[in-house]
């Protein structure tokens, strides 16, 4: 009631939320989905959001449009997402899309590249910058139509079992980390691993990994890690926007009729902004808990960053020469975050760095 008083009010994603869909005639089709997601139930913030989106899709269709949200490994195992919905057997997923960039590597442009956008760069890159229909046409040949579904912010750094105090400590660490951000690090002498999250706590303490990244202190404190691994780095230069997707099946979304399309787009619309509002009003204290319960925070060295930084931009070169997608949409990528990051520095960096000073010297 509380989410749904908040969008009433404030006229959610640009006025998505009192969208006015036409009242279904009698005769309009009973459409059921099933949607599988990449998370454990347990995450009321990111599995939460999903199964929020399905619930609005049916309130806005009055119960006609259908879609059934499932917990990763319910219906297909996390890493098989992508490709039940190109191939068909499920209608849409919830995914990091990321994750499959086995499959294409531009599907980086989807989630965000390390060193890249934030939260709102991203989707303005995807809605006002001309990143829409650049990805849109990399997932054609995958039978695939994507819808930003949300976002988690910046991400923490993850749970180490050592500390890390200079780039040669990364060289042989077994890390779990997905997508784009284990290339980099690959790069640098890590090795990454491709763990789900429901495996992550037994693999660091069996010693089988070194390290895991996840996601931020709100959902990191439920999975537990920092019991078994204390040291916790930040930032996540990896992911300073971790996009949500919902990949739907092109033939499947084809079929929807048009009011069920925009019930989708909606819903999507909404949970774009209500899952990262979600994860900014949870992190703060969920940080202090962690930091309570033994975890001990630090921030990456310099010349990790700086390692990291120079391996992100040389790896941008190397894909763009391999893959032709990625070679099509990185140059107007890169554009749009040169221009956004003049425009941070001029207004967003300035006040947020002085504000941030100031309110931390305040008594409460």
């Amino acid at each position: 009631m509380q989410r749904r008083r908040f969008f009433q009010k404030t006229g959610a994603a640009a006025g998505l939320a009192t969208l006015a869909i036409p009242a279904l005639a009698q005769s309009a089709p009973a459409v059921k989905w099933r949607m599988s997601t990449s998370w454990p139930k347990s995450l009321d913030t990111i599995y939460g959001s999903a199964d929020r989106m399905c619930k609005r899709v049916a309130e806005l269709t009055d119960g006609k449009f259908e879609i059934r949200p499932f917990a990763g490994g319910e219906i297909v195992p996390p890493a098989q997402n992508m490709e039940a919905v190109s191939n068909g057997t499920i209608e849409c997923n919830h995914v990091l899309a990321s994750a499959f960039i086995g499959k294409d590597t531009a599907i980086a442009f989807d989630t965000g590249l390390a060193f890249g956008l934030n939260a709102r760069q991203h989707n303005a890159w995807m809605h006002f910058g001309g990143g829409m229909p650049l990805v849109r046409e990399m997932y054609k040949k995958h039978n695939v139509v994507n819808f930003v579904a949300g976002n988690v912010g910046v991400q923490m750094g993850g749970f180490y079992r050592s500390e890390i105090k200079s780039v040669a400590d990364l060289n042989g660490l077994k890390m779990r980390i997905g997508g784009i951000g284990g290339m980099v690090l690959s790069k640098l002498g890590a090795v990454p691993q491709q763990i789900p999250a429901s495996d992550i706590y037994s693999a660091l303490e069996k010693g089988t990994i070194d390290a895991a990244e996840w996601i931020g202190p709100y959902d990191d404190q439920k999975l537990g890690l920092h019991r078994v691994a204390q040291h916790y780095y930040s930032p996540g230069w990896w992911e300073g926007s971790a996009s949500i997707t919902s990949m739907v099946n092109d033939k499947a979304w084809a079929a929807l009729p048009a009011p069920y399309k925009a019930a989708f787009e909606c819903a999507a619309a909404e949970q774009t902004m209500a899952m990262l509002a979600d994860y900014d009003a949870r992190n703060p204290d969920a940080l202090k808990k962690l930091i309570g319960e033994g975890a001990k925070l630090a921030y990456f060295p310099k010349d990790v960053m700086l390692a990291a930084f120079k391996a992100s931009e040389e790896l941008w070169v190397e894909l763009s020469g391999k893959n032709p997608a990625f070679k099509a949409i990185y140059p107007k990528w890169n554009q749009f975050r040169q221009n956004e990051a003049s425009w941070f520095r001029v207004a967003e960096s300035p006040l947020d760095n002085f504000t941030f000073a100031e309110v931390a010297k305040l008594k409460t």
